[in-house]
């Protein structure tokens, strides 16, 4: 070996790094397990270094250049080996990129679940693409293939997504579920069931893998699950809107009946602050109501023009000022034409009726008049006496005082 290619050959082994070709590579291997203490460890801005010895964990060492020594780094001291004089590190350092790795394409079948809301089997399928981050570098590697690093991003993104979409099928239902929703109608949840993937992955979780985004994806069915859910999703549209509708007939009822309620109460109350301040009985309003209830109708159909209109309008009137007066007023005493006469007592004058005396003002009493065949009391104006048939006025009558 030539003084050069020794040379070569020592700085090889002092610089412990990623080669560039492996840059886009998600976990780096590196393939020397025996590194030389004073080492120049380089870790790009967009990684971590991570140290293993017997399957454990060591230490994990941040972005940056530094010099493999136990005096700046403690837990290397657990990976000096004695056969060669504490100058060898014994141990398997991964690379693990720590950036996103975005546009991420994922997508199949999700397998039978059945429609929350119409209760068909059906077998959706999901296109989409996502971003994802290493967030726990430990958890990735240990649970990656046990430490298996094969240097191949489809490998490893092809784990993920495994474990991605067997969270999908969870999310997907409960969502639906929550919402009300059919699986056929997914594509209106788009935003929350992106934020539902984001935040429910458990699987990826347990291996130190957070998914940052979902983009654009897509739900589908096969034809007859197409169908077989539009029309079973028809079917509920009907029903909701059957008891939408009556819904709404019983509120309407509800409340027009409650609307009359209110304006019989209100009558109610009208009526006897009428009866007890206007009319002073029942009797007198409701005969007042009657009158202005013909007079409404008269006016509905198109009685009141004219001369025989001003002439029922007055006599509407009338009607209305007999009937209260009827009922303010307490009826004088009448007498008819040619009945009893009345004698005053004081000065002899005799009147057809009235309650004082024409000439001096005593009051009136009316003289009774009896039946000159059988002596019955005749009525006030009588012409034949309704015992025995004999006429009032013949000369068999006789008078008392």
């Amino acid at each position: 070996m030539g003084v050069f290619d020794f040379v070569r050959s020592g700085v090889r082994e002092m610089m412990v790094a990623r080669p560039d070709n492996f840059k886009n590579l998600i976990v780096y291997k590196h393939p020397d397990q025996n590194i030389p203490m004073y080492s120049q460890l380089t870790v790009d801005s967009d990684e971590c270094a991570v140290f293993f010895k017997d399957g454990r964990v060591v230490g994990i060492i941040p972005p940056g250049r530094v010099t493999l020594q136990s005096q700046n780094i403690p837990f290397l001291n657990a990976l000096v080996t004695s056969f060669t004089g504490g100058q060898v590190l014994i141990a398997e350092v991964y690379f693990v990129r720590t950036a996103p790795v975005r546009s991420v394409p994922f997508g199949g079948p999700i397998g039978d679940m059945l429609d929350p809301l119409t209760g068909e089997q059906v077998q959706p399928r999901i296109f989409g693409e996502m971003s994802v981050v290493v967030v726990d570098p430990v958890k990735f590697i240990l649970g990656y293939s046990g430490q298996a690093a094969t240097g191949d991003n489809d490998f490893v993104l092809g784990w993920i997504k495994g474990l991605f979409m067997n969270g999908v099928k969870t999310t997907l239902g409960e969502l639906c579920d929550s919402e009300g929703k059919s699986l056929l109608q997914a594509v209106s949840l788009t935003t929350k069931l992106a934020a539902a993937f984001v935040a429910h992955a458990p699987d990826l979780n347990d291996i130190g893998v957070r998914i940052l985004q979902v983009g654009q994806f897509n739900i589908n069915f096969s034809d007859e699950d197409r169908q077989r859910l539009v029309a079973a999703n028809a079917e509920i549209a009907k029903a909701q809107r059957e008891a939408r509708v009556k819904q709404i007939g019983v509120a309407g009822a509800a409340a027009e009946a409650q609307a009359r309620q209110f304006q019989l109460d209100q009558q109610f109350n009208q009526d006897t602050r009428y009866v007890k301040e206007l009319a002073g009985s029942y009797q007198g309003y409701a005969a007042g109501q009657a009158v202005m209830g013909a007079g409404k109708g008269m006016a509905e159909h198109g009685v009141g023009g004219g001369v025989a209109g001003l002439g029922a309008q007055m006599a509407i009137g009338m009607g209305v000022g007999n009937v209260m007066s009827a009922g303010l007023a307490q009826p004088a005493p009448t007498f008819s034409p040619g009945g009893t006469q009345a004698t005053c007592g004081k000065c002899g004058a005799k009147q057809p009726g009235g309650k004082f005396c024409a000439e001096c003002g005593s009051p009136l009493v009316a003289q009774k008049k009896f039946c000159g065949g059988c002596g019955v009391e005749l009525a006030a104006g009588a012409k034949f006496c309704s015992g025995c048939g004999t006429p009032a006025g013949g000369p068999a009558a006789a008078a008392a005082g």
